[in-house]
């Protein structure tokens, strides 16, 4: 092929490179032009024309663009119709794209002329969607190029492994202090990933956290057809002999690999029950969003092994999540200090309908003559935040009433009903611009006092990577828990009757736990019997102390 500057006289047959227009006539780049072309051009004032002259053994871009893409397709994989050089393979159904780097870098070493781009090695894509292109870049290549390119593609590159519709089984394990709301909201985000993957929930249990309960569920899970088990912990593994693991091992399990190069996702465990895969899912899993888990469940949803080697290659590409510099240790978070602009708010969800507690608003029930919301909104005004937000629903002007005289921001969220996320919307946008940070607390919660919060605050450090504040009383995770401004949005995609919590999980590398000697950060009053103890305990912690 010559490509270069053609006198008009010399061009019918020529490649057009660029667009001429001029009044009455357009003629578009790749027009090969014919006599009456070229007569329109010289009546226009045209000299010479910019082009290609294809010569003989040339293989014109189109054609060549088909042939590089029929010899990459391979199984599941359908072609476009090539249009100027260009041919793409798409997906033929949902499942994961097998991508051959080798072959591909091998061709893409051939010539300049040729491009192949492709997404990465399995990758969970739809049906119909692009997962390679190939694109011929000047308006022809020898025959040399093609020889080149076809034996650099020696098989096909680029296949595709359909979802196979895996019946799977999901078992949660349950403890003290695990609301079910946070179980229940796991298993449907893990029944929405199942079904992406056009997978069937066979099963969902619920047991005690030890390593027996969890061995005999996993037994009745794979007797009744599972073909994938997923197993949630109350807490997370922290070691391959922690109790999810000695349970898969418990019932005649191994246990491949623990860990993963992933974030989030760090903490899963891969093992298998004959021919069975079973992971132990991280917390993350709490999560809608992309983690390491949807990863190694894609694989297995498309019937693909996955071994400790296939886990630990993940590593390059594995940071899913903008992660900052890993957080101090726990111990020592606390002694951290705010920056002096930072600006701290707080959010007491206080619109709930109280149903558990019988015909009674918890909210208005007196602890020590004291309605409990103003209680536990009072220790949050007292402590160094610089805005209070309180969101009500359910009787609305007598929870507005018990605030009386308190300086906070009271809204009311007429869609209470609809569950506590729209609470958590609410709250979160009538913050104000420069707040930097909330925490986000309940309105039924006694023993929190604004030492707490404070402590919270003391340890709060975005830049360092300490942007999610959460007290622990003995291991165990409580409420309120401080956020950093950059998850308002996520809170806002927040939907049904849940909270935040999940964002935790998902999150876990900016995570920093503050320790508290008492129970105030885990105690909630929802029922009259958790009244009743705790009127029984003689447990008086002043507002705002």
């Amino acid at each position: 092929m010559k490509f270069g500057p053609f006198a008009i006289d010399e061009a019918v047959g020529i490649v057009l490179a660029h667009t001429f227009r001029t009044e009455g006539l357009t003629l578009k780049k790749g027009d090969v032009l014919t006599h009456a072309d070229v007569a329109a051009l010289r009546a226009a004032g045209v000299k010479d024309v910019i082009g290609a002259q294809i010569e003989a053994g040339d293989i014109a871009e189109d054609l060549a663009a088909a042939r590089v893409a029929q010899r990459l397709a391979g199984v599941n994989v359908t072609l476009s119709a090539a249009r100027t050089g260009r041919c793409n393979l798409a997906a033929a159904r949902d499942g994961v794209v097998c991508i051959d780097a080798a072959q591909i870098t091998a061709a893409n070493l051939i010539s300049e002329s040729v491009t192949i781009a492709s997404l990465a090695d399995k990758q969970a894509v739809k049906a119909g969607q692009t997962v390679a292109t190939v694109k011929i870049i000047p308006f022809a290549v020898t025959a040399e190029v093609m020889a080149g390119l076809e034996g650099a593609l020696d098989g096909a590159a680029v296949t595709l492994k359909p979802f196979r519709a895996m019946r799977f089984a999901l078992v949660s394990t349950i403890a003290p202090g695990l609301k079910p709301s946070v179980v229940a909201s796991t298993e449907e985000i893990t029944r929405q990933r199942i079904a992406a993957l056009r997978g069937t929930t066979v099963s969902a249990t619920r047991t005690a956290h030890t390593a027996a309960d969890v061995a005999a569920e996993i037994g009745s899970a794979i007797a009744g057809g599972a073909e994938i088990l997923l197993v949630t912990g109350a807490s997370a593994t922290v070691d391959r002999g922690d109790v999810v693991p000695a349970g898969i091992v418990a019932a005649g399990g191994v246990i491949d690999h623990y860990g993963m190069p992933v974030d989030p996702g760090n903490l899963l465990v891969l093992g298998h029950i004959g021919l069975v895969p079973v992971l132990a899912l991280p917390g993350c899993a709490r999560s809608p969003k992309l983690n390491g888990v949807d990863w190694v469940m894609q694989r297995l949803a498309a019937g693909i092994a996955v071994t400790a080697n296939d886990i630990m290659a993940m590593g390059v590409g594995g940071l899913l999540v903008d992660t900052p510099s890993r957080p101090l240790p726990r111990e020592s978070a606390v002694e951290a200090r705010p920056e002096p602009d930072v600006k701290v708010g707080a959010v007491v969800l206080a619109a709930g309908q109280s149903r558990r507690m019988g015909p009674a608003n918890k909210l208005l029930m007196e602890l020590d003559g004291t309605p409990l919301v103003r209680r536990t909104v009072a220790a949050l005004r007292a402590a160094k935040v610089a805005q209070v937000v309180v969101v009500t629903g359910h009787q609305a002007a007598e929870v507005r009433q018990a605030l009386r005289g308190l300086d906070v921001t009271i809204i009311h969220n007429p869609r209470y009903a609809d569950g506590l996320s729209t609470s958590l919307k609410a709250g979160v946008g009538a913050l104000a611009p420069d707040i930097s940070a909330a925490v986000i607390g309940l309105g039924d919660m006694p023993g929190v006092t604004a030492g707490h919060v404070d402590r919270l605050i003391a340890g709060f450090d975005p830049s360092g990577g300490r942007a999610i504040g959460v007290p622990v009383h003995n291991g165990k995770r409580g409420n309120p828990v401080l956020w950093d401004r950059r998850f308002f949005g996520d809170m806002r995609e927040v939907s049904g009757d849940v909270g935040a919590r999940h964002l935790i999980g998902a999150n876990e590398s900016l995570v920093y736990e503050v320790e508290f000697g008492d129970t105030g950060v885990l105690t909630d009053l929802d029922t009259p019997e958790q009244w009743s103890d705790y009127l029984a305990k003689s447990v008086s912690i002043k507002p705002g102390s």
